[in-house]
């Protein structure tokens, strides 16, 4: 790992309550191979694949109101 990418064991701690407190988190589950699929397709629209699925849903609930 770059040197420049570590962060301390406070940074994270930092970084975990804040996600704890701000977001809830969902696992999600998707058929063997979609997963790089759904990487790549987040790269090319310059998005994580967390934006991503998070858009995705978001537009699909718009849709059906």
């Amino acid at each position: 790992m770059p040197e420049e990418s570590k962060i301390s064991k406070a940074q994270q701690k930092a970084v975990n309550k804040y996600v704890k407190n701000n977001y809830d988190r969902i696992n999600v589950t998707f058929p063997k191979g979609q997963k790089e699929i759904i990487k790549d397709h987040a790269k090319r629209h310059g998005e994580s694949v967390n934006a991503f699925i998070v858009r995705s849903v978001n537009e699909r609930m718009e849709r059906e109101q």
